[in-house]
């Protein structure tokens, strides 16, 4: 039986990054999951359980941080936080969540 392929939600409300994003992980052998928005995010999360997310700050219906604190109330995935913004309490915030 072959092994299961590593799976990464995607979550961006920028089309062509997310594209970029996408294209390139299942170039290199994973499954993407893919949301353009908060609660698109935290859904799939919910219901797939993928084992890393890489999750943007800015996003509509719910901010990356939202969907962060959210997660951490029922999972302990990985996060990495993918953002333009660059001053320090939210670099703060985002580890502390």
């Amino acid at each position: 039986m072959p092994a299961k392929k590593t799976t990464i939600l995607a979550a961006d409300d920028d089309p062509q990054l997310l594209r970029l994003i996408t294209r390139n992980l299942q170039l290199e052998g994973y499954d993407v999951l893919v949301a353009s928005d908060g609660q698109q995010a935290l859904e799939l999360i919910e219901n797939n359980t993928p084992d890393l997310v890489l999750l943007d700050v800015m996003m509509p219906r719910m901010d990356g941080f939202t969907v962060c604190y959210r997660v951490r109330e029922f999972s302990s995935v990985q996060i990495i936080i993918i953002t333009a913004r660059g001053q320090d309490q939210d670099k703060v915030r985002g580890l502390d969540l």
